[in-house]
């Protein structure tokens, strides 16, 4: 006899199941709702007709693809390959797709900007529209600029600061490169027999650029010493997560990889630190990186990192906050190093 889809069940049986996995997996019953919400708009994007053309990255990408971390990430961060939006305006560009100059820089991202929003609004949203319509699962669509919003019916009242909604930002400067396929599965499936969660198998970053993607955000952070929004704290648990898997260390020695993020960052997302200075991304690739923020944004990012922790966003994955940043020193002086 086949598996029961879980979508299709009555209200009264997917909450009944995703309270029994709640039980032996330790993920809270409302989270693990949302984890297949996450799972079913990532199926939906891949079949679209421009799934070939986009690639998931962030901590979705670690949590859900690679499994480095538990921590629940509950929205998706998706890359539109630059070379699919914008073919006029890299072709015959240098390597990477990077534009010549800051000028063509501008130009470049007021036009691909401007495209995004018109595909996101008026060909994505069709086409996932006509996804859940086909599958029969009952959701409520919306686009505001870049970003689309699946929201849900939720299954259980007590959502704390988690939204019944999965929001999708895009974004379309780089390629995605490097890639690989990857299956991504739904929390509570592992621990419910008998019942099908959807699953989707999307092209996924590289877990080695993600860690220079992340160790520059942080660096950045760190040299700006001021917080951006909630939850920031989650950049530095990845990394070390990341480098418990080995991959930190894979990373760090392949140079190439972290030059060509700096220079695409350099190009597409200058930053200036607290002294109104430019921060120098190639400096920080190879003997400059800062992964140990200092002073006041110290305590600051201690009080955000113990929140995700009362919140149970790491599932006992956690480290003190003390250990995660001496984990983050010797991250930084091997990457000075080397």
């Amino acid at each position: 006899m086949p598996d029961q889809r879980f979508l299709s069940l009555p209200d009264r049986d997917r909450r009944y199941a995703l309270t029994a996995a709640a039980s032996t997996g330790g993920r809270r019953a409302h989270l693990l709702e949302k984890d297949v919400w996450v799972v079913q708009t990532l199926e939906a994007l891949v079949e679209t007709p421009f799934g070939e053309h986009l690639t998931l990255k962030g901590g979705t990408s670690l949590a859900k693809a690679y499994r480095v971390t538990r921590r629940f990430s509950e929205d998706l961060d998706v890359t539109y390959d630059i070379r699919a939006i914008a073919p006029d305006l890299v072709a015959g560009g240098e390597e990477g797709a990077l534009p010549a100059t800051r000028s063509q820089e501008r130009r470049w991202t007021r036009e691909i900007r401007s495209r995004l929003d018109s595909w996101v609004q008026e060909q994505l949203l069709p086409a996932v529209e006509t996804h859940f319509a086909r599958t029969s699962v009952a959701v409520r669509l919306h686009a505001d600029s870049d970003r689309l919003y699946v929201a849900y019916s939720p299954l259980f009242t007590d959502y704390g600061f988690v939204k019944p909604e999965v929001a999708v930002e895009f974004g379309a400067r780089s390629t995605g490169e490097p890639r690989e396929e990857r299956c991504v599965e739904c929390d509570a499936a592992s621990h419910l027999s008998g019942v099908a969660f959807p699953t989707a198998s999307p092209y996924v970053m590289a877990a080695e650029r993600t860690f220079w993607e992340k160790a520059t955000a942080v660096h950045v952070f760190c040299r700006q010493q001021r917080r951006r929004g909630e939850r920031l704290s989650r950049h530095w648990h990845d990394l070390v997560r990341l480098d418990d898997a080995g991959m930190a260390q894979q990373a760090l020695d392949d140079r190439n990889l972290a030059l060509s993020v700096a220079q695409h960052k350099a190009m597409f997302f200058r930053e200036k630190d607290a002294g109104g200075n430019w921060v120098d991304y190639e400096a920080a690739v190879t003997c400059g990186l800062q992964l140990v923020p200092e002073g006041s944004f110290y305590e600051a990012l201690a009080n955000d990192y113990g929140r995700m922790v009362d919140d149970g966003m790491l599932l006992g994955d956690e480290d003190s906050f003390e250990a995660l940043m001496d984990r983050c020193a010797d991250i930084q002086g091997r990457a000075n190093r080397g």
